[in-house]
């Protein structure tokens, strides 16, 4: 019996070796079907098929408000050789320059020496603040403010020349009707590209020179629509920037409330608000197609010679916007993040903008800017 046993397995194993098999346990249970065209191993799948890579991706965006530089601002930046407000600015660098995108409202034109620094009311502001706000991370300014027009259109021209030059993106001023017609989208390396609008409510009633009403993007929402729509196509996100408000209200306006609805309505994915010089509460703004629009009406002051304590407080708004290539919904702005900062100063000299945070003997007064500013928008944490 065991003769004939070992006479049997000598016989298969023979088959397997003239036919050039290598016999495993394993192979007994494979299906003698072939492979459908459809079916891969892990290592079939190319790294470029979507199928087999996570489809969502991030970028952070973070913004501050007005920079406003008084003439006790710029004299206490002065220096043998210009201008040097890096002093003043480098306790919050790194907060500012870990973002993909860092936007900034320049209040102030930067017509530089030529036209004479000024303060309030006609501003006119160093050229180096503008290095400066590069050096801290900034990648794009917003130029439409109601001092856009302060220097004329010398002012914005000499502005606009000099951030070229430092190669800094910029939007909301204009030199040519060409450029007013453009718009600025920011492509980033997670393949999210950021369209940026810019607009003010006016320019402190001076009017542009007949036939230059481009030079500063007003709000209009006739043009607003026709920007944003163009912005739809070029880009994943929509950012608006709006210089709007009343001055010094700790609530947005009739009118902020307006505005920001029409952007809800035309699908903006965020709007970045200013003017006020205080801050205001943030919210997520529902759109008439149910589309979720966050939103700042007021970002406050980030870095001026104001010396009223409420504008004194300003912010950096960081938010992430969400690339989702199976959803209809391109971008969404999650993760709504705030850290709360505070202009020091002692008699008009010393500025230095800080982390609100860190000064012990304001806690009561941080405590209540937080609960302000997070009272519509109860899921917005706080940078500390």
């Amino acid at each position: 019996m065991i003769s004939r046993i070992l006479s049997v397995l000598l016989i298969i194993f023979a088959c397997f070796s003239l036919a050039g098999c290598s016999f495993s346990p394993s192979s007994l249970f494979e299906s003698s079907e072939p492979k459908s065209m459809n079916e891969h191993s892990t290592s079939d799948i190319h790294p470029n098929n979507k199928e087999s890579m996570d489809i969502r991706s991030t970028i952070s965006i973070s913004a501050i408000g007005d920079v406003l530089i008084h003439t006790r601002v710029y004299r206490d930046a002065k220096t043998t050789n210009g201008y040097n407000f890096m002093p003043m600015l480098d306790e919050v660098e790194p907060y500012l320059d870990s973002s993909t995108i860092t936007i900034a409202n320049q209040e102030t034109m930067i017509g530089g020496e030529e036209l004479g620094l000024s303060g309030y009311p006609a501003f006119n502001s160093p050229t180096e603040i503008a290095d400066n706000l590069k050096t801290l991370g900034i990648d794009v300014v917003t130029l439409a403010n109601n001092h856009s027009l302060d220097q004329g259109v010398k002012g914005i021209e000499n502005a606009i020349n000099y951030w070229d030059e430092i190669e800094m993106k910029h939007t909301g001023a204009f030199k040519t009707k060409d450029q007013s017609e453009e718009v600025l989208v920011y492509k980033t390396e997670k393949n999210i590209d950021v369209a940026i609008l810019s607009y003010t409510y006016g320019t402190n009633g001076i009017s542009a020179p007949a036939g230059k009403d481009y030079v500063v993007n007003r709000i209009e929402f006739k043009k607003m629509a026709k920007d944003i729509e163009k912005a739809k196509e070029l880009a994943d996100g929509v950012i608006v920037s709006l210089h709007f408000g009343q001055q010094y209200e700790p609530y947005p306006s009739a009118f902020q409330k307006e505005v920001v609805q029409f952007c809800a309505d035309h699908e903006v994915d965020a709007v970045l608000g200013h003017h006020p010089h205080v801050l205001q509460p943030l919210e997520y703004v529902e759109g008439e197609k149910g589309n979720k629009m966050l939103t700042v009406y007021s970002l406050g002051n980030f870095f001026s010679g104001q010396e009223d304590f409420q504008r004194r407080i300003g912010g950096i708004f960081t938010f992430d916007f969400l690339k989702d290539e199976e959803s209809d919904d391109t971008v969404k702005a999650i993760d709504p993040r705030f850290q709360i900062t505070y202009v020091t100063s002692q008699d008009q000299h010393d500025y230095k903008v800080v982390p609100m945070a860190e000064l012990p003997e304001l806690m009561k007064e941080y405590k209540a800017t937080k609960q302000h500013v997070s009272q519509w928008l109860p899921e917005l944490s706080f940078i500390e």
